[in-house]
């Protein structure tokens, strides 16, 4: 990772830049760089590179991630670009770049008319305690998988499958083109059959010939502890079917945490504001303190002030990438009687006395501050 240079670098754009500006430097530098295209010493790493920086922050769970962890954090799983072909095989954009330049036409998503499966995003309401200490959940989707009845063929029957006439089974069709660069021939996708190579002559019944159904399922997903309210994680492969027997894509859930009645989250750090009577501040006592993880016992020493600050370590948020757990950060509150009793009014009346008696009250000291 060590020679990586960083993606935003890579385009030229700030950390603050939007999709359209990180499209546009992307598009610009892909058509410099392409190895069909540029000729000078070492385009085609260049090329790969800017593939790389765009397929991370053209993706905004992706994105987040970068921003998040750098190149080491959990967007690593979702994998990287390959050498320059993988230009045209994994973004719309470069396709579009060159379709001008080659008369590529429409891009070609997968050869043989095989297409991944849809990627699918939900989004998961979760409990404070949930996403603190984490948990499992079920889920229901509605997810295209391949029919039962066909295989995902689209055909009534094996019979019913036959080689395209167009482009005789390879699924490319060639044209020939005058561009800026002089007469051209590429391959583009075969208009009849879609790439598939093959023609249906009788669709199934059940599907319609679409090779896949609708279906309800319910799938667990297991929510890793202190996750948060935009955090999206990924099950790969529990997205919808592919065709002709392509990939299935994969499931995003992204969650949003309710707020704690009680709690407070910065972060991994966990706040509380707690109670606390004048006898106990000015005596000092020992307070069972609730945390997530159950009550701990605090000490509050004598000549406590309201607001003061106190730290129970290893009591907040685990952290989702390096598990290490934040602190809990006890805020604690005077609290002036609303209702005395008679015998409580009579022993303030008496520690007033006594205030009166051997030293300035604390609004004489204040008082005196205002004085020339």
């Amino acid at each position: 990772m060590a020679n990586k240079r960083d993606y935003y670098e890579v385009l030229g754009v700030s950390k603050n830049a939007t999709d359209e500006e990180i499209k546009k430097a992307y598009r610009s530098l892909a058509k410099k760089y392409h190895p069909d295209v540029c000729k000078e010493p070492g385009a085609e790493e260049k090329f790969k590179e800017v593939n790389e920086a765009y397929e991370n922050l053209s993706d905004p769970q992706k994105r987040q991630m970068y921003d998040q962890y750098g190149f080491d954090g959990p967007q690593a799983n979702f994998g990287g670009t390959g050498g320059a072909g993988a230009g045209f095989g994994g973004f719309e954009d470069l396709g579009d770049i060159f379709a001008s330049f080659f008369g590529g036409g429409a891009r070609q998503r997968s050869r043989g008319g095989v297409k991944r499966g849809d990627d699918i995003e939900r989004l998961m309401d979760l409990q404070f305690e949930e996403a603190v200490l984490g948990c499992k959940k079920t889920i229901s989707v509605d997810v295209a998988e391949s029919c039962t009845a066909c295989g995902g063929t689209g055909a009534y029957s094996k019979s019913d499958i036959v080689t395209c006439s167009k482009c005789q089974g390879s699924g490319y069709v060639t044209i020939e083109q005058r561009t800026i660069f002089g007469m051209t021939r590429s391959q583009t996708v075969c208009p009849k059959c879609g790439g598939r190579g093959q023609e249906i002559k009788r669709k199934c019944e059940k599907c319609n010939g679409k090779g896949s159904q609708i279906k309800n399922k319910n799938i667990e997903v297991t929510i890793p502890a202190g996750v948060d309210t935009g955090l999206q994680i990924r099950l790969e492969g529990k997205g919808g079917a592919g065709e002709l027997g392509g990939e299935p894509g994969d499931l995003y859930i992204r969650f949003r945490v309710k707020p704690h009645k009680v709690f407070k989250r910065d972060g991994d750090t966990i706040i509380l504001e707690a109670p606390l009577s004048f006898s106990d501040a000015v005596l000092g006592t020992n307070i069972a303190v609730p945390t997530i993880y159950g009550d701990v016992s605090l000490k509050i020493p004598a000549g406590t002030q309201s607001g003061t600050k106190f730290r129970l370590r290893e009591k907040g948020v685990q952290n989702v990438r390096t598990k290490r757990k934040g602190d809990q950060i006890v805020i604690v509150n005077l609290v002036t009687p609303t209702n005395p009793t008679s015998e409580e009014k009579k022993m303030f009346e008496q520690l007033k006395n006594i205030e009166v008696k051997e030293k300035k009250s604390v609004w004489d000291k204040f008082k005196s501050l205002f004085k020339k």
